[in-house]
């Protein structure tokens, strides 16, 4: 099948700052995508160059469009989910179903009404009495309900507590998500969506540091917990990572073969998270 996303030598700048740095990667259907990094890594770039927000250097090419010359075309198989509600403080639920539906040809009021009924959100409440959680409820009631190819998700749960963070991933996956539809998501929260991501794209300094699949990731890379005495051995293998825990050294290694480290220790596979942190660390070194 097409990819969804085509970049090749993808380059931002503001000023003598390079945001992206010739960046390539390709994004296929049917896949759920983190883009993670630290703050001003170029996740934010990356994205509003997907959405046609800001100029590129370099080819890029979402669902066939360029998406800054064809924006208007490109946003009606796109929807978009930030940390930022923008819907009006003085607009009803109901009024926002309305503009929705009259704006926008591939919305189901049907759908976004099923959506609704699963919270405990009013057609007569406004904007402004709904909490943020309750907000994103309804942004994602809206977005779900529009039949569009590609999610793009930037931090959606950032500042919701716990429940609403899993309440919004189990929807996402179990209301929405199919082999048709694609989905990339940015947040900082990476442990609670590392058992629903398909693929993983490191990026730090507008450069990819990592570009994998799931099934990839758990093949390349594993972590060695030993004993102080078996450290040098350990080491003479060539971590690309270590750290103390519990009176012990936990080591990560890519590409090793996992029956030379069982020799030495106990296997582990990396959460997503420890392997973030290596990775930007070999990076800053």
């Amino acid at each position: 099948m097409n990819a969804i996303v085509t970049a090749r030598g993808l380059s931002k700048r503001f000023g003598e700052t390079k945001a992206l740095d010739n960046i390539d990667f390709t994004i296929a259907p049917g896949r759920i995508v983190g883009l993670i990094g630290p703050n001003g890594a170029g996740k934010t770039t990356a994205l509003k160059a997907l959405l046609g927000l800001t100029r590129f250097e370099g080819d890029l090419d979402v669902m066939g469009y360029d998406p800054y010359r064809q924006r208007a075309e490109l946003m009606k198989k796109v929807c978009f989910i930030a940390d930022v509600a923008i819907l009006p403080r003085w607009l009803r639920v109901s009024q926002a179903l309305d503009f929705v539906e009259g704006v926008h040809p591939q919305f189901s009021r049907e759908r976004a009404e099923f959506f609704l009924a699963k919270t405990q959100i009013s057609h007569k409440q406004r904007v402004r009495t709904l909490s943020k959680g309750m907000v994103t409820q309804l942004h994602l009631a809206i977005v779900m309900a529009i039949d569009v190819r590609l999610l793009v998700l930037d931090e959606p749960t950032l500042g919701l507590d716990i429940l609403f963070r899993k309440q919004f991933y189990e929807t996402v996956l179990g209301d929405y998500f199919d082999d048709q539809r694609t989905i990339i998501v940015t947040t900082h929260q990476v442990e609670e969506i590392e058992n629903i991501l398909t693929d993983l794209i490191f990026i730090n300094d507008g450069r990819i540091v990592l570009n994998e699949s799931m099934d990839n990731v758990a093949e390349k890379y594993v972590e060695l917990l030993v004993a102080p005495d078996r450290c040098d051995a350990a080491r003479a293998l060539g971590a690309i990572h270590e750290r103390e825990i519990l009176g012990k050294r936990l080591f990560l290694y890519e590409g090793v073969a996992k029956q030379q480290l069982s020799e030495l220790g106990e296997l582990h596979r990396p959460s997503v998270a420890d392997l973030f942190v290596a990775k930007m660390q070999g990076v800053a070194a």
